[in-house]
């Protein structure tokens, strides 16, 4: 790993999550003093399944973090329906050619965390209050909540790693409103206690209709998680009762049936979940000045694109490569970064919402595609010739890009 020889410079990472410390990781190679603020008390776990792809698990390889590999042989999807009916049917990881495997997020985030180097520094229960620059660097106030204290401390370059509603941006590029677009969707999603009833640990789920699904994803070493997808016409009203009933609601009226019913119940009874609208940012500029954004705070795929967490390392990982290519010009070094970055982004930003037909339906259309689909991947040859031409499509190549070699 080549390594910047100038005078230490000093970068200021807002969040902890996978992108920061990816970003964090990259910044400590290329040789610079990190400082990593994180809102919360202490480091965040648990989360949704996730798929990684060739392009996160290069990146990561690169910057010595070992992300667990999840897979197994004896992984089988099936959709069903509320009456109970099986067919064989197929997980978005097949669809994918190349290095891919199933994980929590949370394995993800432990991963990334135990590849930090001991000196950089980690202040949690602190948040930026105001970001100013000028050519030479960026002051920031800083607010430590755990003891009621605000300082201001001059970086050389701040990176706003804090999310989708992410507070680095709307000081530095403006309000949520002229970034974050809202989707129409719904999200929740929760570990299981175990495996679906009627199917073995290792077997996924699909339940799906116009307008709503409950995927069940499988690992080869633990129970397994649902995501729940539903339109919504209303998104603020989803968020005015508890997260059950609005799922309840939503997949009702009719009776849920064994299935289905048992995975709400679960859902009810889960000790932690996500419940969330599904959105997506749109930036012309991941950067200003010496401010940057990285990860969701910058481009957020939508979980239906399944790239959140490999686009966050791969992001990371060219962030510091740039870096160590321009270490006395920092805004050439991130323009250099966005240039390389955004057609990568920008095509999975497109293909995000393709994938989210295959999900949730929203129209009669769209359910009868699926439908056609079950009935490729039902059968053994109308699988393998299905797989054989998604292989070979942009969009799951696109997912096997190593962005160092492109």
């Amino acid at each position: 790993m080549k390594t910047n020889t100038a005078p230490r410079q000093r970068a200021l990472i807002v969040g902890l999550g996978i992108s920061g410390t990816a970003s964090a990781v990259r910044l400590h190679q290329a040789g610079w003093d990190v400082v990593v603020l994180e809102k919360a008390p202490e480091r965040r776990r648990g989360g949704y399944f996730l798929n990684f792809y060739n392009s996160g698990v290069s990146a990561a390889e690169r910057m010595g973090i070992e992300v667990p590999d999840r897979r197994s042989d004896d992984i089988a999807y099936y959709s069903t329906t509320r009456a109970g009916r099986r067919r064989p049917f197929m997980g978005t990881i097949e669809a994918v050619p190349g290095r891919a495997f199933p994980l929590m997020r949370g394995d993800v985030e432990t991963a990334v965390f135990d590849a930090l180097p001991e000196d950089v520094e980690i202040r949690y229960s602190c948040v930026p209050l105001a970001i100013r620059q000028d050519a030479d660097s960026a002051e920031v106030d800083i607010e430590d909540r755990a003891v009621g204290r605000v300082s201001t401390e001059r970086f050389d370059l701040v990176v706003g790693a804090d999310g989708l509603r992410s507070t680095v941006r709307r000081m530095v590029f403006g309000p949520d409103e002229g970034y974050v677009h809202r989707l129409g969707y719904m999200l929740a999603a929760c570990s299981l206690p175990g495996p679906v009833p009627g199917y073995k640990s290792t077997d996924g789920v699909a339940l799906y209709e116009v307008g709503r699904s409950a995927w069940v994803f499988a690992f080869g070493d633990r129970p397994p998680t649902v995501l729940f997808s539903y339109m919504s016409d209303d998104v603020d009203s989803e968020f005015t009762r508890p997260a059950i009933d609005s799922l309840r609601a939503a997949f009702g009226p009719q009776p849920p049936g064994e299935t289905l019913g048992w995975l709400l119940d679960q859902f009810e009874k889960a000790p932690d979940h996500l419940f969330d609208s599904s959105e997506q940012v749109r930036m012309d500029s991941w950067h200003k000045g010496r401010v940057v954004l990285v990860g969701d705070s910058a481009w957020c795929l939508t979980l239906y694109s399944g790239m959140g967490a490999s686009s966050g390392l791969a992001g990371a990982d060219q962030l510091g490569a740039m870096l160590e290519r321009y270490p006395s010009d920092v805004p050439r070094a991130l323009q250099a970064w966005e240039d390389k970055l955004r057609p990568f982004i920008t095509f999975h930003q497109g293909t995000g919402m393709t994938m989210r037909k295959f999900f949730v339906p929203r129209d009669r259309k769209e359910y009868v595609a699926l439908s056609v689909l079950e009935d490729v991947v039902s059968t053994k040859i109308g699988k393998r010739i299905f797989l054989k031409q998604m292989h070979r499509s942009r969009g799951s190549r696109m997912k096997t890009v190593d962005l160092a070699l492109a």
